[in-house]
């Protein structure tokens, strides 16, 4: 059976906002000219390779393009021998441009020569499930922004269930049902959500990789790597031990996040 929808909420509605685990450093506009600012990372890459990720989209097409741009400069000023660009997930629904979002990444890295990983978010499991004739799905969807998304591709949000996958772009459903679950790049683990702690990485269920808050993000234990994750929204992206996560808002008009990671160091993109 299907576990029920974990709505999306701030962290802060959990624990006051001074408990928050908080990024000490500052995050750097993509308007600065500056260089991003590196502080020392929990995690450690190969040499040479350099991880760009994304945090929850949601709609926002021109926040994630202002990224890119963003990324691409970095990666003129900075030659690096092995770039990768991941976004970690929700890429749809209370944004206004859900189906500019998925029209863009279904072509492809929008980068020359970087290749690219999209993990599944909890958002994009709720339609692609009820593309799949979960009913309850159908209606969780609609509940968390599917209208929007709905309208983003020119359809009534009272459009039967039934018609969604024929009325959606076959290119942007084929993108929806190839999101993976997880990727693994040196000691980090990127995935949308979170992980289960005391469970091993190879049995994580989808449930927690896509919705898990509690008792992940609050967890000091060794997880077995460093997570990467988004779905939990702070009001700046934030770095422990064991975890980083950066999803700043941008589905509630707040900024959208890039971490940059490399050798044993990260810094932060804005938009």
């Amino acid at each position: 059976m299907r576990a029920p929808v974990r709505r999306r909420s701030h962290v802060r509605s959990a624990l006051d906002a001074a408990a928050i685990p908080t990024w000490s450093g500052q995050s750097v506009s993509v308007e600065s000219s500056e260089a991003p600012r590196f502080l020392q990372a929990p995690g450690l890459l190969p040499r040479g390779r350099r991880v760009y990720a994304i945090g929850d989209i949601h709609g926002h097409l021109g926040k994630l393009t202002a990224l890119h741009r963003a990324i691409a400069r970095d990666l003129a000023t900075r030659p690096t021998i092995s770039p990768l660009l991941v976004h970690l997930g929700d890429y749809i629904d209370q944004g206004p441009d859900s189906a500019g979002v998925l029209a863009l990444l279904a072509k492809g890295s929008p980068l020359p020569k970087v290749a690219m990983v999209n993990l599944l978010g909890d958002h994009e499991r709720m339609l692609v499930d009820a593309l799949n004739g979960d009913r309850a799905a159908a209606t969780d969807w609609l509940w968390a922004g599917g209208r929007d998304s709905l309208a983003s591709w020119g359809l009534s949000p009272d459009l039967p269930r039934e018609e969604w996958e024929t009325a959606l772009p076959p290119d942007q459903v084929g993108f929806l049902r190839g999101l993976v679950s997880s990727h693994r790049e040196g000691n980090y683990l990127f995935v949308h959500a979170g992980i289960r702690p005391g469970v091993p990485l190879v049995h994580q269920t989808l449930d927690d990789l896509t919705t898990i808050r509690q008792p992940f993000l609050f967890t000091e234990q060794d997880l077995g790597a460093i997570v990467v994750h988004g779905h939990s929204t702070a009001p700046l992206p934030f770095r422990t031990a064991n975890q980083i996560g950066i999803d700043t808002g941008a589905g509630m008009g707040d900024k959208l996040t890039c971490a940059i990671l490399e050798d044993d160091v990260v810094a932060f993109l804005t938009a």
